[in-house]
């Protein structure tokens, strides 16, 4: 089995919504690289990275976010 961590990012921040609401979130970090860094030292081979403002605008918005991701770790990623 292969588990494929996600990190959600609204406003340049990891965030989880609420039932899909825009409006209601918990914030986990204020830096989606660090957390990305965080699964992969715990053996994620791949990690998940949703562009949830892109997703409801239906344009990237968190750009520099997913960058530096992709910068800071070995992991694959893949972008939603």
């Amino acid at each position: 089995m292969i588990i494929i961590p996600a990190v959600d990012i609204k406003n340049g921040r990891c965030v989880r919504l609420l039932q899909g609401r825009m409006d209601e979130e918990t914030v986990f970090s204020d830096n989606p690289a660090a957390m990305a860094k965080k699964w992969e030292s715990e053996g994620a081979e791949i990690i998940h990275v949703i562009d949830l403002d892109g997703a409801f605008k239906k344009s990237p918005q968190n750009f520099n976010s997913i960058k530096k991701i992709v910068e800071s770790v070995d992991a694959h990623i893949q972008v939603g």
